[in-house]
């Protein structure tokens, strides 16, 4: 008997400003038609509620953040539990002791489980050309320091936001901590490059579930914010790197596929990694440089 899993990724577009009521109202009626669609987690793309501020610098950023008390994160908490949808919920939040790049994570009877908290900031030089904007996420978010596995909807999901997806070693630490899906919000842009960018989309999205055995469950932005273009194709990957659904570059869309959770454990048999790991020999990915 298969222990399936239906599983969807909310795509959602430009934000001009933070805490814009259309995009709030989008995203209520993305998870009125997972409940229709049966979906039992969702994931929105990363910081989805405001604009992507971190490309650019202002001193005067608090407007962008949220308490998790904020009324419309509580709003979608009760959406999603009325609908029975385990839930990951990304947010620029604010506490009293920092800023943070988050996810919040909450299980289908709208039980919170956790936060994770993005780990890996980038930073980005701009250029002159068009799209060339940097990323200055250093400015703005104090890194996260853990990297936990939470149960809900009856799998196992770790979560890495956006550039997080990057690093293998945080994913096989994921893995290994027995996470069946790895849940990826972001917001992917073209830059200055479109076509290098468009072209290695799905790389690490493909090869974090092959390598690890896992499904990938990655949810990205869509649409134009000014010089930005995010580019959208949110993406489902079954745990041999097979691509199994991709949404599209123009608009927002719920993406929706059953997945089969049995396939991560014969996708392990079949490409034995923790068989054939050989730790003794890593040792240089964690020792302090001299």
């Amino acid at each position: 008997m298969s222990k399936s899993l239906t599983i969807a990724a909310a795509q959602t577009g430009a934000v001009s400003v933070s805490g814009e009521q259309e995009i709030e109202e989008l995203a209520h009626h993305l998870l009125d038609e997972a409940g229709r669609c049966q979906v039992q987690l969702l994931s929105f793309c990363e910081l989805f509620l405001g604009p992507f501020f971190a490309n650019r610098l202002e001193e005067d950023f608090d407007r962008y953040f949220m308490f998790m008390e904020d009324p419309v994160l509580v709003g979608l908490r009760a959406k999603a539990k009325a609908l029975g949808i385990a839930l990951v919920l990304p947010v620029a939040e604010r506490t009293h002791s920092g800023y943070y790049n988050s996810a919040e994570v909450i299980d289908e009877n709208g039980v919170v489980q956790g936060t994770y908290r993005k780990t890996h900031m980038p930073a980005y030089f701009p250029n002159g050309a068009q799209g060339g904007t940097g990323s200055y996420e250093k400015f703005y978010f104090t890194p996260g320091e853990q990297l936990p596995v939470y149960t809900v909807a009856g799998a196992r999901i770790g979560v890495q936001i956006c550039n997080d997806r990057l690093y293998p070693e945080a994913s096989r630490v994921l893995a290994m901590k027995g996470a069946e899906v790895i849940v990826m919000p972001i917001s992917f842009s073209t830059y200055s490059d479109p076509a290098h960018r468009a072209s290695i989309w799905e790389v690490p999205l493909r090869a974090r579930a092959y390598e690890n055995g896992v499904f990938v469950l990655a949810c990205n932005r869509v649409g134009v914010e000014g010089p930005r273009i995010h580019l959208g194709r949110s993406m489902i990957v079954d745990p041999r790197g097979t691509m199994l659904k991709e949404a599209g570059t123009q608009e927002p869309e719920l993406l929706v596929a059953t997945v089969d959770l049995d396939e991560v454990s014969v996708a392990r048999k079949k490409f034995p990694w923790w068989r054939d790991r050989r730790p003794n020999l890593y040792g240089a990915l964690v020792e302090e440089e001299s």
